[in-house]
């Protein structure tokens, strides 16, 4: 019972505190933070470069859409009023007026006023409206007018304290604060008949439309002048603008005026609907006094707000609703009524009517949807699904989360997938009935069909199913089709009708079903124009619109062929309620749900981007031409101006040199760091969501690094040479010492050399000396060995020889006897084999010696060298070599021949030589 209670207290209250606001031109508020100046903007216009200027009290305020510049009078004085004519913006300050200019990316003051004396010292005179007429320039202060030829300045000083000038019909009005209202002839007032009403009350602003003048003031009210004088304009609104204080007025494209108040904001007027829209600080304006109203060449307004400026789009075809009180919660889905609006929110369903909202009865709680059927609106509800007919509610079902309720394509029977399932009306009339689709209980979110009995359902998380059922709805088989494609990512599915066809969107591809291989195959036609899309939303046939990285595209199909148009990502930043969006048509708008509200757009609606783009680059605040250099390592800013501010604001993106990538342009500016030297490119692309159109480029070149420039280099060159020549200096002196030291160590080095040398000579001396004598010995011992052989034999045979003599008497036994003992005193084979061999050894130098130099001499020639080395005469060589002492002599006859001696060189001698 207490909930229950708490539940009605919670209706009542925002039953009764819920105010709606009309839907409104979207704003968009400057406060000091943005532009950094002084709280009054006491006057706006627009430049012959696009720029908005601003008299901001100290400052001369500039806005381009990208960069926000201010500047102040050379003697720091307020700047009250500006007038733009062509490149001058005259202004007017405290007694000084003048124009600015601007050259080389900055403004710049000439003072008109500047040592002329046309202020007398006691008055106290401000610049309070600058206008042209007949040729010259009028400044207008409170006791004053200077008209200004562009030479000469002619100076009218009137007898009492005025607001302002106007011109209307080729006249000059003067409004006096307490005198009324004056026509100026020249030089004379006069004040015309019938208007003494305007006596003791300021006139704001004078105005002429449909061939008929409006005055305003402050706080009388708006007239309107007649031929026998005054009459008050006969307006309900008349009554609330004298309360609300008329500080400014204009008239503005499509029948509508803009009245500018000190406390309650913006009146737009339309003369079309006879109705009027309040914009003030109770929804999107964030001052309620306007000072000042200006317009660009959009037809848009730009108010100079007591604290800050609002750009307030009235010429554009997008407007909003605003919930800044957040009691009507975020907006899911909404609808027109006969009333007003029906809306589904998270706080409830709501109902607009008469400029005021009340919520619903039993709607508390997560709205999701609304559909129109007829004169029904069906509400996809948390607690069930309702029916909203003829101003009554009454629910139809108690099945929870009624996510979405789509048409078959093929007859009257509507889907509506909720968390549960999918819930089937074959009989609009009869919406209490329903049936439900079996072996499918899971969160469905979309669900669509183009052929009988087949029904496409996409889960709330993952999975795209395909459910068959008879003509009862009893279903007959559920396939996971992204399962059975191998798709692997397929969260978030969103199923899309486009002329009588279904696609697919899946992880930003689009499919479609093919009914002989039962699988998913991908679409060319939407794979190729929407790339890069997470969400699509239909509105009909020939109308949808996409969600593009982050950007809102409205799409209108001509056959195959696709228009995009941009809707700027400033209408809804931050607003989208992601994978649910929705849009209500009507007959020539639609509605978008946002998160404080909802949009209505033109369904004809053509954003037409301004393809005239103007570039300023900046390096350290000073102006950049195109082809210009800077310097290396330094910031470059570069400014991409349309000069358009509202819905037709191209979206712009650029490449740099040959970067394949395009890269998103925010807010207009590109900041460049750390560049390489060299010449750079900056191409500007406007994108549509299909193509990239190339509108602008900038080029430039980077300057070497400063330790690169000419200087820098001559400098390195000089340093370098110095280097060279202290080192080559440094190094000769060093060389020459090396030289000496070399010298030096050299000659002791020499020194020990020669000593090394000699003390090695004389050992080699001695040793060649002991290796003669070790020679000399073994050729002794060879002599010796050999004559020892040969005494030792012959004493041998001489004693046997004796001793046969002594002992026999018969001369044939004493023969036989004395052979047999010469035969066995013969020196046997096997001992002379050794008698070689150790010859051998002892002369084994001297052979390979004798070898090297005579290669043609035989074994039996080298035996006769060595023992002629060994000094043997031929009889004693004869017996050795076993061959006659004849034979000797011939064969030392054939070996000096081999030799090559003369006749006179001794062989034994030359032997002993080698």
């Amino acid at each position: 019972m207490k909930s229950i209670l708490l539940k009605l207290l919670f209706f009542f209250f925002i039953a009764s505190q819920i105010k709606a606001q009309e839907l409104l031109p979207f704003v968009e508020n400057y406060n000091k933070s943005d532009y950094q100046g002084d709280n009054q903007i006491w006057n706006v216009a627009q430049g012959k470069d696009n720029a908005m200027y601003f008299a901001n009290n100290h400052y001369l305020l500039r806005y381009d859409g990208v960069m926000w510049e201010k500047y102040t009078l050379p003697n720091k004085t307020i700047i009250r009023s500006i007038m733009i004519e062509g490149d001058k913006i005259y202004s007017g300050s405290y007694k000084e007026f003048g124009y600015w200019y601007r050259k080389e990316g900055k403004m710049h003051y000439v003072s008109i006023t500047k040592n002329l004396r046309l202020f007398d010292e006691k008055d106290n005179e401000e610049i309070w409206k600058i206008f042209r007429f007949n040729g010259s320039v009028y400044f207008q202060s409170f006791n004053d007018i200077f008209i200004y030829d562009g030479k000469h300045i002619q100076k009218i000083k009137f007898p009492f304290l005025i607001s302002y000038c106007f011109i209307i019909d080729k006249n000059v009005y003067v409004a006096s604060v307490e005198r009324g209202l004056f026509r100026l002839d020249g030089s004379k007032i006069t004040n015309p008949k019938g208007w003494n009403i305007l006596k003791n009350t300021v006139v704001h602003a004078i105005e002429k439309y449909q061939n008929k003048t409006y005055i305003f003031t402050q706080k009388k009210g708006i007239f309107i002048v007649e031929k026998n004088g005054l009459t008050p304009w006969n307006n309900p609104l008349n009554e609330t603008l004298k309360d609300a204080t008329i500080n400014v007025a204009k008239f503005i494209k499509n029948n509508k005026l803009a009245i500018g108040t000190g406390n309650r904001g913006l009146f737009i007027y339309d003369y079309t609907t006879n109705t009027y829209k309040n914009i003030d600080r109770n929804n999107v304006l964030m001052n309620n006094s306007i000072l000042s109203i200006g317009s660009d060449k959009e037809n848009d307004l730009w108010l100079g707000l007591d604290n800050g400026i609002a750009h307030v789009e009235v010429n554009s075809p997008i407007s909003f609703f605003y919930d800044n009180s957040g009691l009507l919660g975020s907006v899911y889905s909404v609808a027109t009524t006969n009333k007003g609006y029906l809306i589904a929110s998270n706080h409830g369903v709501f109902e607009f009517d008469s400029g005021k909202f009340h919520m619903m009865p039993n709607t508390q709680g997560q709205a999701w949807n609304i559909t129109k059927i007829g004169n029904k609106y069906i509400i996809g509800h948390n607690d069930g699904t309702f029916c909203y007919e003829n101003g009554a509610l009454s629910k139809i079902n108690n099945i929870n989360g009624g996510w979405n309720l789509s048409k078959s394509i093929i007859n009257n029977t509507y889907f509506q997938s909720t968390y549960s399932g999918i819930l089937v009306y074959d009989n609009i009339s009869q919406l209490t009935q329903n049936k439900k689709i079996q072996d499918l209980s899971k969160p469905i979110k979309y669900v669509a069909q183009n052929k009988k009995n087949e029904i496409w359902a996409a889960d709330n998380y993952r999975g795209l199913y395909r459910v068959l059922y008879d003509d009862n709805f009893k279903t007959k088989k559920v396939e996971n089709i992204t399962q059975q494609s191998k798709i692997k990512n397929d969260f978030g599915v969103k199923i899309f009708e486009f002329r009588n066809e279904i696609l697919f969107l899946i992880n930003n591809s689009w499919y479609t079903y093919n009914s002989i291989t039962n699988k998913l195959q991908e679409n060319e036609l939407f794979n190729l124009n929407f790339k890069n899309i997470s969400d699509v939303v239909n509105i009909d046939e020939d109308h949808f619109m996409v969600l593009q990285n982050g950007i809102l595209y409205h799409i209108q199909a001509n056959g195959n062929k696709f228009v995009w148009n941009i809707i700027q990502e400033k209408y809804y930043k931050g607003t989208l309620i992601n994978d649910n969006l929705r849009i209500f048509k009507t007959e020539n708008h639609y509605l978008l749900n946002l998160d404080d509200g909802f949009i209505s757009l033109q369904l004809k609606y053509e954003n037409k981007q301004n393809s005239d783009v103007k570039i300023e680059a900046f390096n350290s605040e000073n102006l950049v031409e195109n082809q210009s250099k800077i310097k290396y390592n330094t910031e470059l800013k570069i400014n991409v101006i349309s000069g358009i501010y509202g819905a037709s604001k191209p979206n712009l993106f650029y490449k740099l040199d040959k970067n394949s990538d395009f890269i998103q342009i925010s807010n207009g500016l590109i900041v460049l760091n750390n560049l390489n030297s060299g010449n750079h490119s900056i191409l500007i692309y406007k994108h549509d969501g299909a193509n990239y159109e190339k509108v602008s480029g900038f080029d430039f070149k980077v300057a070497e690094p400063w330790y690169f420039s000419f200087w820098m280099v001559l400098l390195y060159i000089l340093i370098v040479g110095a280097v060279l020549f202290f080192y080559y200096k440094w190094n000769k002196l060093r060389y020459l010492q090396k030289l000496k030291l070399q010298a030096e160590e050299l000659k002791h080095q020499r020194e020990i050399l020669e000593m090394e040398l000699k003390a090695e000579n004389e050992l080699n001396v001695q040793e060649y000396q002991k290796h003669i004598l070790e020679l000399e010995l073994q050729t002794k011992s060879s002599e010796v060995a050999g004559k020892s052989l040969s005494i030792a034999k012959q004493s041998e045979m001489i004693e046997n020889i004796q001793s046969i003599l002594n002992s026999e008497k018969d001369f044939n036994k004493l023969k036989s006897e004395i052979k047999k003992a010469i035969k066995i005193n013969e020196v046997n084979k096997h001992e002379w084999e050794i008698f070689e061999t150790n010859l051998n050894q002892i002369h084994n130098e001297f052979i390979i010696n004798l070898s090297k130099k005579y290669p043609n001499l035989t074994p039996k020639d080298i035996k006769l060298c060595i023992y002629l080395k060994m000094n043997l005469s031929s009889k004693e060589i004869a017996p050795m070599m076993n061959i006659s002492f004849r034979g000797v002599e011939l064969h030392r006859y054939r070996l000096r021949k081999k030799l090559g001696l003369s006749q006179d060189e001794n062989l034994s001698k030359f032997l002993l030589s080698l």
